[in-house]
């Protein structure tokens, strides 16, 4: 594709997605990696909907044994630097003017990164949780993730002074010998700490998902940014609105989970489409 037919096709796109936007004024959005590769943090899946690496740790497999903690804590003293230290990009941020243009009901995103929030958006629904804050799976002790890794750094120098390439959610493409890795457990009684993430296998609190569903139930429709869907506890709520009889859009490079309940597709680059969109709604 040459360089204009690819800006003819982000052209149509963003006035389509504006028409969508304007017939539709009370979005349902949910987000997903993609929104976030702008902002230097990798994604899991290609544009087919496969994993690009193997797989996220499972919650049972990361409470149940102490090698999975040692090898996940390892990694993310090195991966946890890129999520840390990302800003909001222009996704984040067209994402943001549409709420601030009162065109958005909630947005519900399934990344852990709080990027939605530091490019201002302020309806939003952390579905999978929030990576920058840890609890004791036992007592509830909580602390923010830096102080945590700060004292991991202090306990393992020979770890802290490596490096390798970043992965998805803080991860690092880190192999070597976690035996000797020492990971802080609560300070107040010893138990687990772990990320407040809701990893593969654990279920979104009830809470967290009825204030989703809520809000579904006040949208006009679904706008689907950068995901595949191919998690169950995003793609529900496509299906739920489907359900409803509720106009399906989606924008991403690649296939989803639910293209077969997609009233509007666009496969195409994220930032210049939602950009394009926005100004076409001035």
């Amino acid at each position: 594709m040459t360089q204009i037919q690819r800006h003819n096709e982000v052209e149509a796109a963003g006035e389509e997605l504006a028409a969508f936007i304007t017939a539709h004024p009370r979005l349902f959005i949910i987000t997903g990696a993609g929104v976030s590769t702008d902002s230097g943090i990798p994604d899991y899946r290609d544009a087919q909907g496969q994993w690009k690496r193997s797989p996220p740790v499972q919650h049972g497999d990361f409470m149940g044994s102490g090698q999975v903690r040692q090898r996940y804590w390892a990694r993310a003293l090195i991966g946890f630097k890129a999520l840390g230290s990302a800003q909001a990009g222009g996704a984040h941020r067209v994402l943001a003017e549409l709420e601030a243009r009162g065109l958005v009901e909630m947005l519900v995103t399934q990344n852990v990164d709080r990027l939605h929030q530091r490019a201002g958006s302020k309806r939003v629904v952390d579905l999978h949780g929030r990576a920058d804050t840890v609890s004791c799976m036992s007592c509830g002790y909580s602390m923010m993730r830096y102080a945590m890794h700060a004292e991991m750094a202090k306990m393992n120098p020979r770890f802290a002074a490596l490096d390798a390439a970043h992965a998805p959610d803080g991860d690092a493409d880190l192999e070597t010998d976690f035996s000797s890795f020492r990971v802080l457990d609560c300070p107040r009684c010893g138990g687990v700490m772990k990320p407040d993430v809701v990893y593969y296998g654990d279920v979104v609190p009830r809470a967290r998902r009825l204030e989703a569903e809520a809000a579904l139930a006040r949208s006009s429709a679904v706008l689907a940014v950068g995901t595949s869907l191919m998690v169950f506890s995003g793609y529900r709520f496509c299906r739920e609105a489907h359900a409803r009889g509720l106009p399906v859009a989606s924008l991403s490079l690649g296939v989803t989970r639910a293209d077969h309940l997609l009233t509007h597709q666009w496969r195409a680059p994220l930032t210049p489409v939602l950009a394009h969109a926005l100004e076409c709604l001035d």
